[in-house]
C-alpha cells in the first residue's frame, strides 16, 4: 500500500527527531501514537543520510530492516539511529554534522523470489528505475536500493555483481545458481536540503 506525502513527510521528521535527540540527550524516542494506522503496520525500510561535501551529496550512513517485521514507524526510529551511530562504514554522527545532512527514506514492499531454472535469465527480470535488489546465499546477504543502480549507472547485469559484492560474495556469484534474488520497490521520501522540505522520489514505487 502506498503512502501519500504527508506520511512520508512523518517518516522522515521522525527520523531526524530521533536522531536529534539522540545526540542531544542519548534517549531514545518512543514511537509517536498518532501516527496514521498505515503507518503502524509492518514495512520494510531504510533511512540514508547525505552529506554535502564541497557541493557534491556524500554517503554517510544507510542501514535498514529488509522485511515487514516490525511497525514501520518503529522501523524507521531503529533505521535512522543505526544509520547514523552504527553503520560500520563511517564513525557515528556528530551534532555539528546535522546542519549539512540530509535525511532519505525508502518504505520497502516484501522482497519477492525471482524463480528461474538458469540464473542468466536473473538480468532480464529486473527492471533498473524499479527495482531494488537483495541476493543471498546461506548466512551472506546483500542489499541495494533501486535508487542505487540509477544514481550509478548500473545496468542489470551490474547491479548484480554490486550486490553480491555488498554480500561478500564473488560478483558472479549470481550465476552459480547457489544464490538467491529477490528484487523489490521502494517508495521514497527525502529532504531537499538539511531538516527542509521534504518531497517523494516518485519514479521507484512499488509495481501497479
Amino acid at each position: 500500500m502506498m503512502l501519500n506525502l504527508e506520511q512520508g513527510k512523518f517518516l522522515v521528521k521522525l527520523a531526524r527527531r530521533a536522531i536529534v535527540t539522540s545526540l542531544v540527550s542519548g534517549e531514545i524516542i518512543s514511537a509517536p501514537t498518532e501516527a496514521d494506522e498505515i503507518l503502524r503496520k509492518p514495512r520494510g525500510v531504510f533511512v540514508t543520510l547525505h552529506e554535502e561535501l564541497g557541493g557534491e551529496k556524500m554517503l554517510r550512513g544507510c542501514i535498514g530492516i529488509p522485511y515487514p517485521i516490525k511497525p514501520l514507524i518503529e522501523a524507521t526510529i531503529e533505521s535512522a539511529l543505526n544509520a547514523a551511530f552504527h553503520d560500520p562504514r563511517f564513525l557515528p554522527l556528530e551534532f555539528e554534522e546535522l546542519g549539512k545532512v540530509t535525511i532519505e527514506v525508502s518504505v520497502l514492499t516484501q522482497p519477492q523470489l525471482l524463480e528461474t531454472s538458469n540464473p542468466s535469465e536473473y538480468p532480464s527480470l529486473i527492471v533498473i528505475g524499479r527495482d531494488g535488489l537483495l541476493v543471498e546465499s546461506e548466512w551472506q546477504r546483500g542489499l541495494l536500493l533501486p535508487q542505487v543502480a540509477v544514481e550509478h549507472g548500473f545496468e542489470a547485469v551490474t547491479f548484480l555483481e554490486q550486490a553480491c559484492l555488498k554480500a561478500g560474495l564473488p560478483k558472479d556469484a549470481w550465476r552459480s545458481g547457489n544464490v538467491k534474488v529477490y528484487t523489490f520497490q521502494a517508495q521514497i521520501f527525502a529532504e531537499t536540503s538539511p531538516d527542509a522540505e521534504v518531497i517523494e522520489v516518485v519514479h521507484f514505487a512499488e509495481k501497479g
